[in-house]
């Protein structure tokens, strides 16, 4: 089992969590769909060449963001990753997986 968290604007919320349902990512038991997201604010810099979705390149950018974080079985992994990075809007999501130890 793992868990994988990434960072959105608030916008994209709907079309991710779509894109996770179509593979089955976040099932629980009998309850399909579980994730969690909560407010975050997000602070970077734009490089020069880059294409930033927020921001101007050579400038600090600081946004309000929601973390998302859902669970996945191990063969949905690759399948929920490659989800999120069709649907994420930002030129360079971070995308964290974490394995998670149950017995």
């Amino acid at each position: 089992m793992y868990k994988i968290e990434t960072y959105i604007p608030k916008e994209s919320l709907q079309e991710l969590r779509q894109a996770l349902l179509e593979i089955d990512a976040g099932h629980i038991g009998k309850y399909r769909g579980c994730l969690s997201y909560y407010p975050v604010m997000g602070v970077w810099f734009s490089e020069e060449g880059a294409n930033p979705a927020i921001g101007t390149p050579g400038e600090w950018s600081e946004e309000q963001e929601l973390k998302i974080e859902v669970n996945v079985e191990d063969n949905k992994r690759d399948r929920a990753v490659e989800a999120i990075r069709r649907v994420h809007p930002y030129e360079e999501p971070v995308i964290n997986v974490i394995q998670l130890f149950t017995e």
